[in-house]
């Protein structure tokens, strides 16, 4: 009842930059937090940031200086601008949102399907 899609990803050179895109849609009566993680092979997920309803940001001290997480509300849309990419930052990145339904008025925590940002020369 509840989607997340993200948008953005490809492949970039080290030193280049990429944003991100992720749109909810569906049954939804609010957003609470919304975030970005990130999963390169053979690692664990990890989170990136993460912004609040009300615009605080929280981000991973590998990206600091580097990334910025923004949203807007209107929108449903949280996206993240990636400045200086490493080859470190080579990952499957994936949003997350806290969704309150407007079928049952239940929170869930949703997870878009994620997509490739490779930083490769």
């Amino acid at each position: 009842q509840i989607q997340l899609v993200e948008s953005g990803g490809g492949l970039v050179q080290p030193g280049g930059s990429l944003r991100l895109s992720c749109s909810a849609s569906g049954s939804i009566f609010s957003i609470n937090t919304m975030g970005w993680y990130r999963q390169a092979p053979g690692k664990q997920r990890e989170l990136v940031a993460y912004i609040t309803v009300v615009g605080t940001t929280n981000y991973a001290d590998s990206v600091k200086g580097r990334f910025t997480i923004s949203r807007d509300n209107a929108k449903n849309t949280v996206y993240l601008q990636m400045n200086s990419l490493k080859p470190e930052d080579t990952a499957v990145y994936s949003c997350n949102a806290d969704v309150r339904s407007s079928r049952d008025s239940k929170w869930y925590y949703s997870w878009g399907q994620g997509t490739q940002v490779t930083v490769s020369s």
